[in-house]
């Protein structure tokens, strides 16, 4: 059975916004009236209170919501297990990185130490080699530097062949050196004498 109600009273009952009510008149979807500038709405009793239909129109949309929801933590949950997989990787890439540098390191420390170990090697085989050859040539010029030097002994022996004194000779000596002569070689340090060896003529 029918009865006339107001638009507000009428939302109340169907359960739904007075928005709702005039769409719906609208619509024809409800029987209405205009009486003295106000609209009524014709409503079942059968429909008083039955808030069954707006709460199954409600259930979708709270389902939509929640189905949202979950598909934007299901996609954040993915972005951040493929976030975590990827540092992950570049962990493991920055570890391998980093042995494969040491590894290098190892390498061409090693390889360096074996190279010096060779030349050393080398080293000491080039110096037993010639070491000898050195040492005769570095003899052979002592002695033919000795050889260019007579003693002052012998220079006494040269000069009393020709009939000079001992104080003559020290003279002869002494004036030499007095006279830079580069026969005769004065080292202050050792007090030691060198006498080139040579005619002496002039000497005489």
């Amino acid at each position: 059975m029918e009865r006339l109600v107001t638009t507000s009273e009428a939302a109340q009952i169907l359960g739904l916004s007075l928005q709702g009510i005039h769409y719906r008149i609208k619509k024809e979807q409800l029987k209405s009236i205009k009486k003295d500038g106000k609209t009524f709405v014709y409503v079942d009793n059968e429909q008083k209170h039955d808030e069954t239909p707006t709460k199954t129109k409600a259930e979708p949309i709270r389902q939509t919501i929640h189905d949202n929801s979950q598909a934007i933590i299901d996609v954040k949950n993915e972005q951040i297990e493929l976030l975590q997989k990827s540092m992950k990787w570049m962990k493991k890439q920055y570890i391998s990185e980093i042995f494969r540098l040491e590894k290098n390191q190892k390498r061409i420390i090693e390889v360096f130490n074996s190279e010096i170990k060779l030349l050393q090697s080398a080293f000491n085989e080039m110096r037993s080699i010639y070491k000898p050859q050195l040492e005769a040539n570095l003899k052979n010029r002592n002695e033919n530097l000795e050889s260019d030097f007579i003693t002052v002994k012998d220079f006494s022996v040269l000069m009393k062949r020709y009939n000079k004194t001992e104080q003559e000779i020290r003279f002869i000596i002494f004036n030499a050196i007095k006279n830079a002569d580069k026969r005769f070689i004065y080292n202050k340090v050792e007090k030691k004498l060198l006498i080139l060896n040579s005619d002496f003529l002039d000497l005489i």
